[in-house]
């Protein structure tokens, strides 16, 4: 397919042997031209507001008439495939392109079947992808001349005028995350391993906060870098590949990355010099990618699935240097700081963002959920009640002051806490609580100092650190109040900033 791609003058295939492309304008989601389609079906049952926009029932069915009649008698791209590596719990789906490269990338991402599943293969949900087709908004009713409609009762998705090959992937992911709780099924934006005895791990964490460096364990096997689902059988990965950022990519850091790169791989947006890639440039973008299947990845799970979780690791990024290192959460806590998804977006991770910002991203992901955040909250804590898992929220921001005076904490520490966590001496480590996050914090870590396990201590300016804890546990309790009927239990597990 890369060959073809080449012939169609989409792209190059680089020293590394992968092919490279550049998406053009869109170097990354547009997040404003993605809507609902709002029906019967969907009334009361989306979160609607500023992320999950509505778009008429009626609309929708003349723009896709619109978009058959320009592709009639062009030629397409098609895969067959599925979301979920579990066969009880997968969706068959379609993507059509009229770009050979975001077929491929499909490939990668997607499922692929065996011969004999294609030969059986009945789509439940198409997506159909027309780079070259673009929205009249006046007409057409959306927002731009680009659009990604999803329409959960016709069971399509459609997208025109962007070439960036991201939005399949987070379109099929919101899909999934709407339809699998009326199944009792959790879906999770998260990474996930399993060590030699058979136990699952899950870490949840946004851009920057480590997910990926923390997830990646020379002692584990990777069950999949992004997107689960929790069913009563255990944790599956949706995707059959990863979409990996590239920027300031290095064998040494990233070699598992660094040597996926290679012949069947898709290189979004990298700069070549002299036909090598040069990952420290982003002149074009800092959203680099790169789209590669999961096999690519040496020890990884095939299948990509595991067992109920026995640990969860909740990442956060806080650049005012207030929240502890690591602590242990209750149910009601784990589920209140789910909710919340709290982090930093720090620079590298969005384009403008030149300083760390703090954020609330509803269960460390509100872009690709449906739903309202306490559905998929609920079906956390059965979840945790069900199998006894213990959740722990760890924090890879700063220590010693806010960004720019405290310093990062270093990433051995961070992996110290992680592996403790997951070997159970934080089982029977001392804990005290703190009283004003309402955080119960071990008083001893192998192989971290004591000293910056209560971020106090780190701090020269106590008078300061107390000023920028309270302004944190305030900004908790102002985030939360958007949240309609929860019950008290999970509200009391928040930061007491009166305290």
């Amino acid at each position: 397919m890369a060959r073809l791609a080449v012939e169609r003058n989409e792209g190059v295939i680089n020293s590394t042997g992968s092919l490279s492309v550049n998406t053009g304008k869109y170097t990354g989601r547009s997040p404003d031209d993605r809507f609902i389609v709002y029906d019967d079906k969907t009334n009361d049952t989306i979160d609607w507001g500023k992320i999950n926009h509505q778009f008429p029932s009626d609309k929708f069915e003349k723009l896709l008439e619109k978009m058959k009649s320009f592709v009639e008698n062009k030629e397409l791209f098609i895969f067959d495939g599925f979301v979920g590596s579990d066969p009880e719990n997968r969706l068959p789906i379609r993507v059509i392109n009229d770009r050979v490269w975001q077929n491929l990338f499909g490939r990668n991402l997607f499922i692929r079947p065996t011969n004999e599943e294609l030969e059986n293969h009945e789509p439940e949900f198409t997506i159909l992808c027309i780079n070259d087709f673009e929205a009249v908004p006046k007409i057409d009713g959306t927002r731009t001349n680009v659009f990604i409609l999803v329409d959960l009762t016709r069971k399509i998705v459609l997208i025109g005028g962007t070439q960036y090959a991201g939005e399949m992937k987070k379109s099929m992911f919101s899909v999934m995350n709407y339809l699998l709780p009326e199944r009792g099924i959790f879906p999770m934006h998260c990474s996930a391993n399993i060590g030699a005895k058979g136990d699952t791990t899950l870490f949840f964490g946004l851009s920057g906060t480590g997910k990926t460096s923390l997830s990646a364990d020379p002692n584990r096997k990777l069950i999949g870098d992004d997107e689960h689902g929790w069913s009563d059988n255990g944790t599956f990965n949706f995707e059959g590949g990863c979409y990996a950022k590239c920027i300031n990519l290095s064998q040494e850091a990233e070699p598992e990355i660094w040597n996926a790169i290679k012949s069947g791989s898709v290189l979004e947006n990298v700069v070549l010099d002299d036909n090598v890639p040069n990952y420290n440039d982003t002149s074009l973008t800092e959203n680099t990618r790169v789209a590669y299947p999961l096999d690519y990845i040496p020890g990884a799970v095939f299948p990509s699935v595991g067992g109920h979780p026995g640990v969860i690791v909740f990442l956060t990024a806080d650049a005012l240097g207030v929240l502890p290192p690591v602590s242990r959460l209750t149910k009601e806590g784990a589920m209140y700081h789910f909710m919340s998804g709290y982090t930093s977006k720090l620079a590298g991770t969005e384009r403008g963002i030149k300083e760390p910002k703090s954020v609330f991203s509803e269960c460390f992901g509100a872009p690709f959920m449906p739903r309202s955040a306490s559905v998929y909250a609920k079906l956390l804590g059965e979840k945790i009640n069900q199998h006894n898992t213990i959740v722990y929220l760890v924090n890879t921001g700063w220590s010693g002051g806010p960004y720019g005076i405290g310093k990062r904490i270093k990433i051995k520490y961070s992996r110290a806490m992680v592996t403790a966590a997951l070997s159970g001496t934080l089982d029977v480590v001392k804990y005290h609580h703190d009283d004003l996050f309402n955080l119960d914090v071990p008083t001893e870590v192998d192989g971290v100092p004591s000293e910056i396990l209560d971020p106090k201590n780190t701090w020269d300016d106590k008078d300061s650190y107390a000023f920028s804890a309270k302004k944190l546990a305030q900004m908790f309790v102002e985030n939360f109040k958007k949240f309609e009927n929860v019950s008290s239990e999970i509200i009391d597990a928040g930061p007491k900033p009166t305290t």
